[in-house]
């Protein structure tokens, strides 16, 4: 057993290392003072410098935060409720059936996803820029949030809505005071990750964005397709770090509810 728990860590570690490894990789050489990824020269924050000192990088670097930020907030929203409906439904068939269709949104190709809105908006005559964009990272949002959500939902017991009733409680009272404040820790889970999603999201946001807007994502492919440049690294840099923050966040909210609950 010993045996079998140590090669497990060591499994654990080399997948860890394959993960991160061209992340850090990349990372290390944005504060490069050269311009190649093959010899170190010396520290420098330059490239971080010429990525704030590039307006255009920045209105993208806005656009990307600002989508993440409205895409998560609609799709928790919609994802919530969403939720809340699936758990109402009695009929199991029905219930699991609407599961399946939510989860074949999630596993499904990016590349299929944004074909789809693609197509969809030229035939409804959506423009493609920041509405396109804004719509479809909601859309593919609201089946993480949903799977965030459902269980918190399926925890809570149905005897509290009753006592809630029971005690003179309308409708509205029982979803404001009783289920959204159980199932709290299910909807910033589902914030944070619709929201992660958003920022990182390529193949999707490359099919739906139109001329004149773009976001980070898209941006650093073209940069990087038009050569290597440290200025890509220090991009991706930032946006891992944003990330690393906002996962950071998010694991000190729900351990501070959690203690907050286990006092309580």
């Amino acid at each position: 057993m010993e045996k079998l728990n140590k090669r497990s860590k060591l499994y654990l570690a080399f997948v860890f290392v394959v993960l991160y490894a061209p992340i850090l990789y990349l990372v290390f050489y944005s504060f490069n003072s050269g311009d190649s990824m093959t010899n170190f020269n010396s520290f420098t924050f330059s490239h971080y410098k010429d990525v704030f000192h590039d307006s255009r990088l920045i209105v993208i670097l806005i656009n990307t935060v600002v989508v993440a930020l409205l895409s998560a907030l609609i799709s928790t929203i919609i994802g919530t409720l969403g939720s809340i409906g699936i758990i109402a439904i009695r009929n199991r068939k029905l219930r699991n059936t609407l599961l399946s269709l939510n989860n074949i949104l999630i596993v499904s190709p990016d590349v299929i996803i944004g074909a789809s809105f693609l197509i969809l908006f030229t035939m409804i005559g959506v423009k493609l820029g920041f509405i396109s964009v804004l719509l479809s990272h909601a859309a593919f949002s609201i089946p993480i949030v949903v799977l965030m959500v459902l269980p918190k939902l399926q925890e809570m017991s149905s005897s509290l809505i009753d006592a809630a009733l029971d005690l003179g409680a309308s409708r509205r009272d029982v979803l404001t005071r009783v289920i959204l404040p159980f199932i709290k820790p299910g909807i910033f889970a589902g914030f944070f990750m619709a929201l992660t999603y958003s920022l990182d999201d390529f193949a999707v946001t490359f099919f739906v964005t139109g001329n004149g807007f773009s976001t980070l994502s898209v941006e650093i492919y073209s940069m990087a397709r038009a050569g290597v440049s440290l200025t890509v690294n220090a991009i991706s840099g930032l946006v891992f770090f944003v990330t690393l923050i906002l996962v950071l966040g998010y694991y000190l909210i729900t351990n501070h509810q959690t203690r907050t609950g286990a006092h309580k």
